[in-house]
């Protein structure tokens, strides 16, 4: 029955035709899903990226700011007297 029916489908001039459109629509249609898809997902990696990015300045400001604390106490004593804490 359904063979019947595509049979007769496709044996008009106009119904192959339209089909050929359908499928060319069809195949556009997707390709724009595709390209979405991949959008959203170069947008995920960017914004993955910059949050990396700033945990990585996060974490060298703070290694940073360890090198140049005071050693021992006496040096801590030094640096509050001088006043350059």
């Amino acid at each position: 029955m359904i063979a019947a029916v595509l049979g007769l489908v496709g044996a008009s001039a106009w119904a192959r035709a339209t089909m050929r459109y359908v499928a060319i629509a069809l195949a556009i249609i997707l390709f724009l899903l595709s390209i979405r898809r991949s959008g959203e997902r170069v947008g995920r990696l960017v914004e993955r990226l910059e949050i990396r990015e700033k945990t990585n300045e996060i974490q060298r400001r703070m290694l940073e700011a360890a090198v140049r604390r005071p050693r021992d106490r006496g040096e801590l004593v030094d640096r509050l007297r001088d006043g350059g804490f």
